[in-house]
């Protein structure tokens, strides 16, 4: 209970709507199940779903053989906000969509792919309903979509996607083990091994926030003013901050210590490290910052770029640490080059496990790892 203004419990409930197949008498149970799968995620991770964010599923959403393989969340169109005695209550309608229209989502923005999926009658049309027998994304049935709308909409835009959870860990290369059991893990020996509260609310609000459009230049807001990522409109001079107003007052900034790192590892499962490259040129070149929350544990990856406001990493000290949640802080001409460095990652089928890049000069290194090592926080 948070009070009547605030939200009832976690705030929403989902909403679903499924095309009934020809001879359907009586609506399939599998949609409950995945409404199930998605609430045990909030549960366990007290992440919060919001309109525009999306679900990577990679799996057909009834277990058949659909390009119908993850989800997109928006406003219901017909179920309105509901005031209760413990709070409000939203609906968010979850919206069946294939990998090609996600990876356009995560590149641009869900409330924008949600827009193309409304213009398109057979894609979902007015009220997003999901077609599970539908056989073509939106931009193969039109292809226009790809390079007028979603291209046009990155360079001008950028991504609005704040952060995912993810599976990732970092090392702190310029501290030397102190005996065999200390693998130089942020979470092993003297290291603190929990987030601090203040640094836990203020990833879990950009993650939860990040697609929301401010109107003064502080990441995430508390009371924001939710605009259509197709029309807002940007100003140039505007940075990201890091600092949460609804999260300023739960420990005060000095009192955190700050430490300043040498050198570098980052670790990254594949579909984790292919997002590095939208992260970069979606994020970072439009002076925004990215989130990897690792979702088994407790560590944490910030991309900032130079602009971002209330960053704890510097251009003085660009590696900076509190406690497992890492900062780094890229320069535009440094994000350049790692784009040119990181092009492979665009080409996932030609991949081959471990993958490393370093930047000897930066003391920096990516590794792409299989996904069984993260299962051990040891390796």
């Amino acid at each position: 209970f948070t009070g009547t203004d605030g939200p009832s419990g976690f705030g929403f409930e989902l909403t679903f709507r499924l095309k009934r197949e020809t001879g359907e008498s009586a609506p399939p149970t599998w949609p409950a199940e995945l409404m199930q799968g998605l609430a045990r995620y909030v549960f366990q991770s007290e992440n919060t779903f919001c309109s525009g964010d999306h679900v990577s599923w990679h799996s057909p959403l009834d277990n058949s053989e659909s390009r119908i393989q993850h989800m997109l969340l928006t406003e219901d169109p017909q179920m309105q906000p509901v005031q209760t005695p413990f709070g409000v209550v939203t609906f968010l309608q979850i919206v069946g969509v294939c990998t090609e229209e996600l990876h356009a989502a995560q590149q641009w923005n869900g409330q924008g792919i949600l827009e193309l999926l409304r213009t398109v009658p057979v894609a979902g049309g007015p009220w997003l309903i999901t077609d599970m027998r539908r056989g073509e994304t939106i931009f193969e049935i039109d292809p226009h979509l790809q390079q007028e709308r979603v291209d046009k909409g990155i360079e001008t835009d950028g991504s609005n996607l704040s952060g995912v959870s993810a599976k990732c860990a970092w090392d702190d290369l310029s501290r030397p083990p102190e005996d065999d059991e200390d693998s130089r893990s942020i979470c092993i020996g003297t290291q603190p091994r929990r987030l601090s509260g203040k640094d836990t609310e203020q990833i879990r609000e950009t993650l939860r926030r990040g697609l929301e459009i401010n109107s003064k230049p502080v990441l995430p807001p508390i009371n924001a003013q939710r605009q259509n990522g197709l029309n807002h409109d940007r100003a140039p001079s505007r940075k990201d901050s890091l600092e949460s107003e609804s999260s300023a007052a739960i420990i005060p900034h000095e009192l955190i210590r700050t430490r300043q790192l040498e050198s570098v590892h980052l670790k990254f499962n594949q579909e984790s490290g292919a997002l590095i490259p939208l992260c970069l040129r979606g994020r970072l070149l439009h002076g925004r910052h990215f989130t990897y929350k690792s979702i088994t544990g407790d560590t944490a990856i910030t991309f900032v770029s130079t602009g971002v406001e209330g960053a704890f990493a510097t251009e003085e000290h660009p590696y900076a640490a509190h406690g497992p949640w890492l900062q780094i802080l890229l320069t535009e001409e440094f994000v350049e080059r790692m784009l040119e460095d990181l092009e492979d990652l665009n080409s996932p089928e030609e991949f081959k496990l471990p993958k490393e890049y370093s930047w000897p000069e930066k003391k920096l290194k990516v590794s792409i790892l299989p996904d069984a090592v993260f299962d051990n926080p040891l390796h």
